[in-house]
Formats: C-alpha cells, sequence, structure tokens
C-alpha cells in the first residue's frame, strides 16, 4: 500500500494492525527547517556508524550521533553509544516533537545521509534499552525521502514520503509487528538529516 498524500492527518493511523504509526506532515516554516538543517550539519558531532556483523567491524558512509539527559548507554548492532549532552538545537526540536505529540523524550540518536545512495536495510527499533512500546518521534530534513514498513508476518507494506521539517511517529506495538526502512536510491543527490527522539530506561 503506497500512502503518498503529504496531507494526511496526523490522527490517522497509517498501519492497518498491530502498531500505530501517525505523520504530522511538516511542523515548522521552510525558512526554519532549512535553517535547522545547516545548524545540524555543521555543530553535531558526527561519526561513522559502526557494527559487528558476522565478527567483521564494519564502517559505515552514513554518519550518527547520539545525545540525551545524561550519558545514557545505547546498544544495537553489537555496538554501544554513550550520550552526549543535548544541544540547545536539539532541546529546541525535541520541544517541538513532545508538544506535536504529547510524549516526552530522553535521548535522540541522529543519522546523516550524504544523498540517496546511503540508505537503512529492514529493522525494528527493539533494542532492550529502548522503553517496550514507547514512542520514538522521527524529524526529518532535507532531501525528501521515501520511507516504508512492512509487517513481519503477513509482510504486508505501507509506504510515505518525509518532507523536509516533517514529524513521524511510531508508537504502541509497531516495533513488535513491523520492520522498517529507509530504501536507497539514485534519484536524489542531496543530504538528509534524521533525529529519532526516544525513551531509554
Amino acid at each position: 500500500m503506497e500512502l503518498f498524500n503529504t496531507t494526511t492527518r496526523a490522527e490517522l493511523n497509517l498501519l492497518p494492525y498491530g502498531g500505530t504509526v501517525n505523520y504530522y506532515g511538516q511542523v515548522m516554516p521552510l525558512a526554519m527547517a532549512d535553517s535547522y538543517l545547516e545548524l545540524l550539519r555543521n555543530t553535531i558531532e558526527w561519526k561513522s556508524d559502526e557494527a559487528i556483523i558476522l565478527g567483521k567491524h564494519i564502517f559505515t558512509k552514513r554518519k550518527v550521533a547520539w545525545y540525551g539527559d545524561r550519558e545514557f548507554e545505547y546498544t544495537y548492532s553489537n555496538t554501544t553509544k554513550k550520550a552526549l549532552p543535548w544541544t540547545r538545537a536539539l532541546l529546541e526540536l525535541k520541544a517541538i516533537a513532545e508538544q506535536k505529540t504529547g510524549e516526552t523524550f530522553n535521548s535522540c540518536l541522529l543519522n546523516l545521509y550524504h544523498s540517496g545512495e546511503e540508505g537503512m536495510a529492514w529493522h525494528s527499533d527493539g533494542e532492550k534499552d529502548l522503553k517496550k512500546n514507547g514512542a520514538i518521534g522521527s524529524m526529518s530534513f532535507g532531501a525528501e525521502r521515501k520511507f516504508s514498513f512492512k509487517h513481519k508476518q503477513s509482510k504486508e507494506t505501507v509506504s510515505l514520503i518525509l518532507e523536509h521539517g516533517s514529524l513521524l511517529v511510531m508508537k504502541d506495538t509497531t516495533q513488535s509487528n513491523w520492520l522498517h526502512r529507509l530504501p536507497p536510491t539514485k534519484l536524489v543527490s542531496r543530504p538528509r538529516v534524521n533525529l529519532t527522539f526516544r525513551t531509554i530506561m
């Protein structure tokens, strides 16, 4: 199922069953989104992502960063990261996400994709450090990219386009029942920065 309508109301659950995904669309003016994109690209302490796969230590072209209320440790792909203290810009964006969704977050994992050729494979955010069935707020800046969900049993898919300055929230049993991915594309040359606000227990 393809959901490319950018006027989707936030109250609409984009998933047919087994979870809740709400897309708020653009949550700030274009000029503000442009300003945050440049600020995030230039002030965040970006590092290549790491993973240990089949005993091999892999470094990705995609850059990541991890911030939070305190020095939370977050483990995925067999590697552990320690949160840095919030920047002013991240606290401002966290406040927007919390105001729009009614949720509260204590940390943020950021991804920098230099072009459409960098993406993310099918996965779910079910790490033991995360609040079970808690909300994850995903804020996007830069290039518009397709974002997809796939049900773990039925294999049914749902896709939408994430806009510059937009907010999407995944919550309830979404991570238990659905995978998600950012498919790579050669049609996009501009960078994208994605912030995923989370609650670490």
